[in-house]
């Protein structure tokens, strides 16, 4: 069994910031790349960043410059700083990462965490 549990979300005023976490646990052999997600109402889940196990980042365009990926391999964590928010930032953000476990160390799988939500006021 594998989880990963977000944190850090909340209301903040456009301008703001907020730093989100999301911490893996469980039967963990191997985590390559780890990443956030977010959904707003009535869109797709899109990605926001992600960060290989080598610290290689790659960002949207509409977050580039504003929000920095980072990641805790000794901790199994991934953050997102999210610095000069606006209200287009507004959604339910979601961790990824794609794991390895110790009983199928040759098999690796995507896993979800249960989203924070990230509401930005205008």
């Amino acid at each position: 069994q594998v989880h990963l549990v977000e944190s850090g979300g909340g209301l903040v005023q456009a301008g703001g910031s907020l730093r989100l976490s999301c911490a893996a646990s469980g039967s963990i052999f191997s985590i390559n790349a780890m990443g956030w997600y977010r959904q707003a109402p009535g869109k797709q889940r899109q990605l926001v960043a992600e960060i290989t196990s080598g610290g290689s980042t790659n960002y949207a365009s509409s977050v580039k410059g504003r929000f920095t990926i980072s990641r805790d391999n000794a901790k199994n964590t991934v953050y997102l700083q999210m610095n000069n928010l606006n209200p287009e930032d507004t959604a339910v953000y979601y961790c990824n990462a794609h794991i390895s476990t110790t009983q199928i160390r040759n098999v690796i799988l995507a896993y979800w965490g249960q989203g924070t939500q990230v509401t930005v006021s205008s």
